[in-house]
């Protein structure tokens, strides 16, 4: 692998940066945010001219840049790896879910960052190994409120096409009373694309849990329903 490759891009990434776009993206995420400064479509185009050099290694060395990205904390640097395992679909390995398991815990900062990794390599990864959704329920007991975001929107992608009905809801009822609002907002946009094959089942799991369902998570869950089940959804009955 050419070690000057990272380099190399970062020294583009930083070519790229906009100082405006540093400060207001910086002041849009309340838990800080560590980046260059551009718009999305920027870094991507960035990393796909570098993925053009790395595509054809193994699998191993790309996941070692893939590493030396993550760890940097950069949101671009993030997002650049994130597109990266994305586009190793159809080879990854069942023991990859740990080392996505690592990045998530130790790099991850941010609900962008959360979702652009796990809402495509994790949730690819998963209509691959449908077994390891057993591995999300583990994450939403971690202390780490990403992991815990992780485990809902990382099924997002195939919960649009009515894949993980049980699974779906089991995450959902782990992080029910989940304190973190940006948990909360995970779930209930979990349970959103769920309802778009099935609505009735998720009407009816709102309507058993409501009592103790933060009202975040309930509006994103019902959002998509007909309006008469959305007014009996939201209705105080206590």
């Amino acid at each position: 692998m050419d070690p000057p490759l990272v380099a190399r891009m970062r020294e583009e990434l930083e070519r790229n940066a906009d100082p405006e776009i540093q400060e207001s993206s910086q002041r849009f995420f309340k838990e800080g945010l560590l980046c260059y400064g551009m718009k999305t479509k920027t870094a991507n185009d960035i990393g796909k001219k570098y993925w053009k050099e790395v595509k054809n290694h193994p699998k191993v060395e790309i996941y070692a840049l893939c590493e030396e990205l993550f760890s940097s904390g950069y949101q671009e640097e993030i997002q650049i790896a994130s597109n990266w395992t994305y586009a190793l679909s159809g080879k990854y390995d069942r023991d990859d879910i740990f080392l996505f398991r690592h990045w998530i815990d130790t790099s991850i900062t941010n609900w962008a960052a959360c979702d652009t990794f796990c809402n495509h390599t994790v949730g690819d990864f998963m209509e691959h190994y449908p077994e390891c959704v057993e591995e999300l329920r583990d994450w939403t007991q971690s202390e780490n409120r990403w992991m815990r975001r992780a485990a809902a929107v990382s099924l997002i992608v195939p919960a649009k096409r009515g894949k993980f009905l049980e699974e779906s809801i089991a995450i959902a009822d782990l992080l029910l009373t989940d304190p973190d609002d940006l948990v909360q907002k995970g779930y209930g946009w979990l349970l959103k694309e769920v309802s778009r094959e099935h609505t009735k089942e998720v009407f009816s799991y709102v309507m058993e849990n409501k009592r103790r369902m933060p009202r975040t998570a309930l509006r994103y869950a019902i959002e998509l329903m007909p309006e008469e089940l959305k007014a009996e959804a939201m209705q105080k009955d206590w």
